[in-house]
């Protein structure tokens, strides 16, 4: 028997997901998140799965992690203090930035902090043009000024950034050399290895971040390699952004990649679950205890982003820009609203009900986990309408205070509210809901999408409880709970390819372009993507390396991603003009042929396919007496308070089918079946919910 392992940090919770490599069952173990110290909470939660599910150390085939540190670092302005490098002239890009504001008419909005004060911004006489050509040569002589001046500052960390550096890299590469010998125990991040590509400001940003991660990430990953392989165990991989894995080593090279880990290792899972159902056109939901996020996928392809911005309300509401830090990385698209379990509820001056985007998160949580909260939260709220187990939560483990969350939602939302305290929770739950379901629809309606061909696929620990309302609100038939939800972005994390994406600009008009010159370009990142690929063990028969191109017309600002033949000649280049003028069609409704067609940067996604993993969570043997264990009153929007049966998940076999109103209760999740819903558990141990109502009609 072998295993994988995947473990993610959430805001309340470590998941841990194994996976039994032979038959695809499936395992799951849920601790406390640990705040002060993340890597502790892995290990324990590690731990207790291991001795749950009797594994031996050296059956582990894999062991990935999602990791929280770089975005939390950001958001919380705890990162290293980073010296900047740039070419004389160009030390304030991070803080002149784009003209983009989040709120067009505040004239009084805060601007976005800079991460990297401007006394720690240097400068070097330097100049590359436009064309890659030297215009003024580097100034070696002000290089041992400039080290002196980094070390006066106390810098822990370092950025190099210098201007068309992404043409010609001469000037960083010398510049480089020096400063890594001069600070052999920092890292420094030169923008030409980390984004060669155009958009200063962009290209700045994203070195940033890299140098303002990089010494609490390598911190962390080295105490968690140590700690694991301890125990016996593989040295982790590191789920990226964009959608797959890599090696600690490549994530210390490319920092900003593992930003935003644990929402894309769900909608992996969830694309994963869909291709095994034959579910190709999925909306996916994610609620967790801070957040809760949504992405679509569509005939099984999931969708990302060039670029996207870290820290700041961006992070919060991933459509708002010029709040954050842009990394201009490949990111799975998401929608991400502050709504999650332990979102807090108040009311504000204006006698306004809000939730989020405070959340009590692991330490305190909510007030019903008796941990000290003292804030109602979203659980609380759930808690108080019936729908979850006013005992405990997580199989027992989670004692449950209902008295003290009751007395929270009195004093702090029913009384000024003049409410009673079951309306007033009612009221909670449709606040959360409105905002998740906007969330739902910029991923869908507002992209040109009919969410009514789609299937909700929903997990977190509290999606299942909020997925058939969010559903009726889009007017979608089908819900689908697959297993283990409340653990679900820690499966996708063991359903994940290796995988790295590469880019380098080559600025020239497709009809003047040299197809030796692109197809040396594209072999050189070849080059770069065979060697990370080779130190994965992984045998070269599953290495898939594709070929893409950024292209845009040439009196366009920005691009459309195309893909290119495996070998570039005249007749790739006319491919590639056609593909775009394509794209360009079915992107903004329109092409204009006529049109010069101009490459910007060439791209390669090099990927490292492992052994494929059929899901499945095992399935009760179960002769007679049903799934039902008690009943309680639980709260519906037209019914009011309805006496309720509540089911054992564990204890359903494939064909079962509850008729809403019902509640499934299981180890890591609950789900709410309301009024004219029907669920129905099929032989892989997925539920599926379907809404008669919206059938008849």
């Amino acid at each position: 028997m072998t295993w994988r392992i995947g473990v993610d940090i959430g805001g309340t919770f470590t998941d841990v997901a194994v996976v039994d490599e032979a038959d695809g069952s499936i395992g799951v173990t849920k601790v406390s998140s640990t705040p002060d110290d993340f890597g502790r909470g892995v290990i324990e939660a590690l731990e207790q799965a291991i001795t749950r599910y009797d594994i031996e150390p050296d059956t582990v085939n894999l062991l990935a992690h999602a990791t929280t540190v770089v975005t939390n670092a950001i958001l919380q302005e705890k990162g290293a203090r980073v010296g900047l490098v740039a070419t004389r002239g160009f030390r304030d890009v991070l803080e002149l930035r784009r003209s983009a504001r989040s709120d067009l008419y505040d004239l009084f909005q805060d601007p976005p902090a800079v991460l990297v004060s401007r006394r720690r911004r240097m400068e070097i006489t330097e100049r590359i043009g436009a064309d890659g050509e030297v215009v003024l040569p580097l100034a070696e002589d002000e290089i041992d000024k400039l080290i002196e001046d980094l070390k006066a500052a106390g810098v822990e960390a370092i950025a190099v950034s210098l201007l068309f550096s992404f043409l010609n890299d001469k000037h960083e590469r010398r510049l480089g050399e020096r400063l890594r010998a001069a600070f052999p125990d920092l890292p420094v991040f030169l923008s030409s290895e980390v984004l060669p590509e155009i958009r200063e400001f962009e290209r700045t940003s994203t070195t940033a971040v890299c140098a303002y991660v990089a010494p609490i990430l390598t911190s962390y990953l080295a105490r968690l390699k140590e700690a694991v392989e301890g125990r016996g165990l593989p040295a982790p991989y590191v789920m990226g952004s964009g959608g797959g894995v890599f090696e600690i080593e490549e994530s210390l090279r490319m920092p900003a990649m593992a930003a935003e880990s644990g929402p894309a290792a769900g909608v992996i899972a969830a694309a994963l679950a869909g291709a095994q159902i034959n579910r190709p056109n999925l909306l996916s939901f994610d609620m967790g205890g801070t957040t809760a996020k949504a992405s679509l996928i569509r005939d099984g392809v999931v969708e990302t982003t060039p670029e996207y911005e870290v820290g700041g309300d961006g992070s919060a509401n991933r459509w708002l820009h010029g709040t954050g830090h842009p990394i201009r990385i490949p990111v799975i698209d998401l929608a991400e609203v502050s709504a999650g379990g332990g979102s807090i509820a108040w009311v504000d001056p204006a006698g306004s009900l809000r939730v989020g985007p405070r959340s009590a998160g692991a330490e305190p949580g909510p007030v019903c986990y008796g941990r000290g909260g003292a804030e109602p939260t979203v659980t609380d709220a759930n808690l108080l309408l019936g729908r979850l187990d006013a005992s405990s939560l997580l199989g027992g483990d989670l004692p449950i205070d209902y008295t003290r969350a009751e007395a929270a939602v009195a004093e702090l939302i029913a009384a000024p509210l003049d409410l009673s305290v079951e309306d007033a929770a009612a009221a909670i739950i449709q606040v959360v809901n409105n905002a998740m379901a906007e969330a739902l629809r910029i991923v869908s309606v507002e992209r040109g999408h009919d969410a009514r061909e789609f299937s909700l696929i929903c997990f977190g620990g509290a999606g299942p409880l909020h997925a058939a309302a969010l559903a009726e609100e889009l007017e979608m038939m089908e819900v689908i709970v697959p297993p283990i939800p409340g653990a679900f972005s820690a499966l996708g994390l063991v359903g994940s390819d290796v995988k790295r994406d590469y880019g380098r600009t080559f600025f020239a008009p497709l009809d003047e372009a040299d197809p030796g010159a692109l197809e040396s370009t594209y072999r050189d990142l070849e080059a770069d993507a065979r060697h990370m690929l080779s130190r994965t063990e992984i045998p070269e028969s599953e290495w898939v390396l594709e070929r893409t191109a950024d292209l845009r017309y040439v009196r366009q600002a920005y691009e459309l991603n195309v893909t290119a033949h495996e070998r570039i000649d005249e007749v790739a280049l006319a491919a590639l003009a056609d593909g775009y003028h394509e794209k360009h069609e079915l992107t903004y409704g329109h092409a204009n042929r006529l049109e010069r067609v101009q490459i910007v940067t060439l791209r390669l996604s090099a990927t490292a396919r492992l052994p494929e993993l059929t899901l499945a969570q095992k399935i009760a043997d179960r002769v007679g007496g049903g799934t039902e264990k008690a009943r309680r009153e639980v709260w519906f929007v037209n019914s009011r308070r309805t006496e309720t049966p509540i089911h054992d998940r564990d204890n359903m076999a494939p064909g079962d089918g509850l008729v809403g109103p019902v509640v499934v209760e299981s180890l890591d999740s609950t789900i709410v079946v309301p009024p004219g819903w029907v669920a129905r558990m099929d032989d892989r141990g997925f539920i599926l919910l379907t809404n008669k109502k919206g059938r008849e009609a």
